[in-house]
């Protein structure tokens, strides 16, 4: 079991299968002055297409889960640095790299599980269920809508297994979903950031 200590109250990560409105959700909450840290996947697909580097899903897959997972932890730590004592989301959480390395079928690297574990975020972890009427593909997400059931259903589970608590974001108008997400944070005893800056 995990020492419960170790989690954050803090750091609210907002997860889910791609194309299920996390951004959306995200620049919402921002707008209302709840600061996010950028999901690393999207900055890295397009630094190597634009550098012709080969960390690339379609290209080579254990190369950009590595870089997945250093970027996030060189994120988490940024975040710990400028820590003000307020609310901080995530767009996505390290768990979400143990989620693709399920997903490609790799074998979990000792230094992916053990960032899991070491770099925790709030017990609550919001995920946002496949949305088909929303769905789309773009440059970055090349899946399609079966991918981001089985995404879904993989990322469920890792939160579950590394013990956070998955609270499902129902179907709603964005600003429905951003009382729906501050309804349930509003009990954690941490203060709201003093701008929408991120």
């Amino acid at each position: 079991m995990t020492d419960h200590a170790l989690f954050r109250n803090d750091f609210i990560v907002i997860t889910g299968g791609p194309g299920a409105g996390k951004t959306t959700l995200l620049n919402e909450l921002q707008r209302s002055g709840y600061p996010y840290v950028s999901e690393v996947a999207r900055e890295i697909i397009q630094a190597e297409v634009s550098s012709d580097g080969d960390a690339l899903p379609w290209k080579n897959a254990i190369k950009y889960r590595d870089l997945m997972l250093d970027r996030s932890i060189e994120s988490y730590h940024t975040a710990l640095s400028n820590r003000m004592g307020y609310l901080l989301f995530f767009d996505r959480g390290i768990p979400d790299t143990l989620t693709y390395s399920s997903l490609i079928h790799a074998p979990f690297s000792e230094r992916l599980e053990s960032a899991v574990r070491k770099y925790r975020y709030n017990k609550q972890v919001f995920i946002l269920p496949p949305w088909k009427e929303i769905y789309q593909t773009d440059s970055e997400r090349v899946q399609d809508f079966e991918e981001a059931l089985a995404t879904y259903h993989i990322l469920f589970e890792t939160y579950k297994q590394l013990d956070y608590e998955l609270i499902v974001v129902p179907k709603l108008s964005v600003d429905q979903r951003a009382a729906f997400v501050l309804g349930h944070v509003g009990q954690i005893p941490i203060d709201r950031a003093p701008s929408a800056q991120s």
